[in-house]
């Protein structure tokens, strides 16, 4: 069974041109979550903490990947890719050796919330071509539960409850990620088996976690290796997006969106991009 080892608390940040967020994990907690590099959540019903969304930016030697639970978000990159991702939807971009790109959010019936999330590429990828891919919440494989939950699995091969095997559809990819979405009724419990040799994060959107390894949203939950991860809602049910990769153990060197293993490469990238490289 994995075992909770650690509690990380979101914390209010600001980014792009002045959008309110909940960075749930970040730079500090490298180590812990690699090879992921940092998670955010957007979820407001007011349009001005988010409306100027994210201008035209870079990105070198990482993956951005993300995810809407509720109204919309608007791509278009320097590569002519162009388009919307909506409810249940997931835009997967692998930056490589670099892309240009601005998101923009857009509420839905009053309502924004959407996650993004920056997975680090290994060494030998991180000049690879720059790619896009949608995903579409009618793509994503799902299984109902018994009480009314449901396991989605948009990255990896998770079985449940140790009946059904569910395959994302993404292809296979060297950090191996595992990116899955559960909801759970009150006091539902459900099991999950996914890279057995690697940590789970889990990070509750909404509710609570109930038992002695419980805790409720806005918080992150870091879980050992193991065969089977257990999870039990509380009285007033839980949403979750649990995610799991193969570390890299690699030396991280950042500077904004560019994400290298030294600082030479770093610089070569600021280069690249002020002399325009990157188109």
């Amino acid at each position: 069974m994995r075992k909770l080892k650690r509690i990380i608390q979101g914390r209010a940040v600001s980014d792009g041109d002045g959008v309110r967020i909940r960075r749930i994990a970040g730079s500090q907690f490298n180590a812990l979550i690699d090879p992921f590099l940092m998670l955010d959540e957007i979820n407001s019903d007011e349009a001005a903490d988010y409306i100027g969304g994210f201008p035209e930016h870079p990105h070198r030697g990482m993956e951005t990947i993300t995810f809407m639970k509720a109204g919309r978000m608007r791509h278009r990159d320097h590569l002519g890719n162009e388009g919307v991702i909506g409810s249940g939807d997931v835009q997967w971009m692998t930056a490589g050796k670099g892309i240009l790109h601005s998101e923009m959010p857009e509420q839905e019936s009053g309502l924004l919330h959407g996650f993004q999330l920056w997975l680090n590429l290994p060494a030998k990828e991180k000049m690879k071509p720059a790619a896009y891919l949608d995903i579409r919440a009618s793509e994503i494989p799902s299984a109902d539960l018994s009480l009314g939950g449901k396991v989605a699995v948009i990255a990896g091969v998770v079985r449940v409850d140790g009946v059904q095997t569910l395959k994302g559809v993404l292809p296979e990819l060297s950090t191996q990620p595992v990116m899955i979405d559960v909801s759970l009724s009150a006091n539902e419990a459900v099991n999950l088996q996914f890279n057995s040799d690697f940590s789970a994060l889990v990070y509750v959107m909404k509710g609570e976690l109930s038992g002695e390894e419980g805790f409720t949203f806005g918080h992150m939950g870091i879980y050992s290796d193991g065969d089977t991860l257990t999870l039990k809602a509380g009285n007033k049910g839980a949403s979750m997006l649990i995610l799991s990769g193969k570390p890299l153990k690699e030396p991280i060197a950042q500077y904004g969106p560019f994400v290298m293993n030294t600082r030479t490469e770093i610089d070569q990238a600021i280069n690249d991009f002020r002399a325009g490289r990157f188109v």
